[in-house]
């Protein structure tokens, strides 16, 4: 894995609109709003901590990142388990999945097994189509051969996904609905029933227009399948892509932001529709920290949808 420590892209992004010292530590602010008293997270604060490992790890493809970390809670199961999807601005160069670790390791701990995907970023071979072709076979994967690990075939289906991975969850909430003849959808989707988007990036045409957004408009471009030289007034896929523009499918959309987070603001949510719970003073870090308010959060939902 390698990811980009904070003093360089992260913290660029995280600063994207507007950071200001605390304590000789730079820290996120939300626009034309004063710091908060609390310190906000940065990333060091979490990739700093020494990091917990998954169980095992399997292929479900050729190339150096079609892999998949599988975190197994303890004791006799079958157990439940999430399909996990790491953000990074769709960037391979920015995150990989090892930075969901944490999180993985706490609902481990509560009994509740991880199916985490890595993917080709936009940077990696990835964007449109790779990308979806990636997240797609890893989690058709996961419907097959969850039970040769240990996990529920009879438990609802959970995709959770961070900031560029909350715009995959819930693409894959909707997947099922494409054509049956796309390529995207392919030819057994995984059937979700609940979707949840931390800080997500749910509009990926939004995300080609926005001006000085924190992971700019060249990788969501790339998702869409725009070219360089379009615009997003002028092609892509976005009926395939981007989900507000897909089909509705059965799942459940559950959307948690936090409202110091200048990456993926509230108002992203508010503008998606989905049913969303909002967290004061946390940042987007704070989404995948597992001591944080909103992570709190989002296990009390996971949880509730296993019937734990």
């Amino acid at each position: 894995m390698s990811y980009v420590r904070p003093s360089a892209l992260w913290m660029l992004l995280l600063c994207a609109t507007g950071c200001a010292p605390v304590d000789g530590v730079m820290t996120q602010a939300a626009p034309d709003k004063p710091i908060s008293e609390k310190r906000l997270m940065v990333w060091e604060d979490l990739l700093s901590r020494p990091k917990p490992m998954p169980d095992a790890t399997v292929a479900y493809g050729a190339d150096a990142l079609q892999l998949v970390d599988i975190w197994q809670p303890k004791g006799s199961g079958p157990h439940p388990a999430v399909v996990m999807i790491h953000g990074g601005c769709w960037q391979t160069n920015i995150a990989e999945r090892d930075i969901m670790n944490w999180i993985a390791d706490d609902l481990r701990s509560h009994g509740v097994g991880v199916w985490n995907i890595e993917y080709r970023g936009v940077d990696r071979g990835g964007g449109y189509p790779g990308t979806y072709l990636d997240v797609g076979a890893a989690a058709d994967m996961f419907a097959a051969k969850r039970a040769d690990y240990g996990f529920r075939t009879d438990a609802p289906v959970v995709v959770i996904g961070h900031s560029a991975g909350g715009h995959l969850a819930l693409w894959l909430a909707r997947r099922f609905g494409l054509a049956k003849d796309d390529a995207l959808r392919g030819a057994k989707p995984l059937k979700v029933d609940l979707a949840i988007s931390q800080g997500g990036l749910p509009d990926l045409r939004a995300q080609t227009d926005l001006p000085d957004h924190g992971c700019g408009n060249e990788s969501a471009s790339a998702m869409a399948g725009l070219s360089a030289e379009a615009s997003a007034k002028a092609g892509g896929e976005f009926a395939r892509t981007s989900p507000p523009e897909m089909p509705k499918g059965r799942a459940r959309e559950l959307q948690f932001n936090n409202d110091l987070d200048s990456i993926a603001p509230p108002s992203f949510g508010t503008a998606y529709g989905a049913e969303m719970v909002t967290t004061p003073g946390e940042g987007h870090a704070e989404l995948i920290a597992p001591e944080t308010i909103s992570w709190g959060k989002q296990r009390a939902a996971i949880m509730k949808a296993f019937g734990l």
